[in-house]
């Protein structure tokens, strides 16, 4: 299968209700699917953290740099995805698409590994609140450990070429383009030259892409405050989105019409092959 067949592949097993409370049948699969797909790569981590009493789970692959025998020991990148949903809806672009480019990036990675270790993770219960990606980055900061970069895939795979398809947050509108046909990356100052990087090699594989820096972990532009990247954001981590921006172009999102037909699965396949590229040259 190439990657477009690959992607779709991903898609038609974890596109379903997955949301952990009133869809637990389905979660608990997309969750075991997640799993064995990783653990064609290494040995998966199942990390669970408790929210009112109950257990949830984030699942978790290592993978090492190519230099395994350098005594200094890099930083890791971390690369994450919510699996869960919200309720009622089967979530195809929220957070399907995020996932299968989760499950793709390890296969390249493993594969090919990189000048840094990477550690990619399929968060649970971002829909509440991101509590998987607030558990693990409370665990790095409490061990007092250091990132090279954390990215969060949060929605790839909705594109619309007709103008006027994409709208913003109050005064970027002038800025960017009004066709929601790129893919947009969001990250803090700090981040600036990994948004100048990874933008340009997604640009360079054929993509669309636009980047936004933001001052003060987001906190002006609420919007750029809703998915896994905040909890690093908010423990002084260097953290980038990767978005094709929900709301502000899909009119799925959140709906039990985010299904897989709603997808552009060129674009989505594009967004991939750019990621892949470009966290490459990190």
């Amino acid at each position: 299968m190439n990657l477009k067949e690959r992607l779709h592949s991903h898609l038609i097993q974890i596109v379903r209700d997955r949301n952990p409370y009133l869809a637990s049948e389905g979660h608990f699969y997309a969750q075991q699917y997640i799993r064995e797909q990783l653990a064609q790569w290494g040995t998966v981590e199942i990390d669970d953290f408790s929210v009112r009493g109950r257990i949830h789970h984030n699942v978790i692959l290592d993978l090492p740099s190519f230099d395994r025998a350098s005594k200094k020991q890099l930083s890791p990148i971390v690369i994450g995805a919510h699996y869960d949903t919200a309720p009622g809806s089967p979530g195809a672009d929220d957070n399907a698409t995020g996932v299968a480019v989760l499950l793709e990036l390890a296969r390249d990675i493993a594969s090919r590994p990189l000048k840094y270790p990477v550690q990619l993770v399929a968060f649970d219960m971002e829909e509440y609140g991101c509590l998987g990606s607030s558990h693990h980055a409370a665990k790095y900061k409490q061990q007092q450990k250091s990132i090279r970069l954390m990215i969060s895939l949060e929605m790839l795979g909705y594109c619309n070429h007709n103008p006027n398809s994409q709208s913003y947050p109050a005064g970027l509108k002038d800025f960017y383009p009004n066709s929601g046909n790129f893919i947009a990356l969001i990250g803090t100052f700090p981040t600036v030259p990994d948004l100048i990087n990874l933008s340009g090699k997604i640009r360079k594989s054929g993509q669309p892409c636009e980047w936004l820096p933001v001052p003060n972990r987001g906190l002006i532009v609420p919007d750029t405050r809703r998915s896994d990247h905040v909890p690093f954001w908010d423990n002084g981590y260097p953290a980038i989105m990767v978005t094709d921006t929900a709301n502000m172009r899909n009119p799925h999102y959140h709906r039990e019409s985010d299904r897989i037909e709603t997808l552009d699965l060129d674009f989505l396949t594009g967004v991939c092959q750019g990621l892949v590229k470009g966290i490459r040259h990190l």
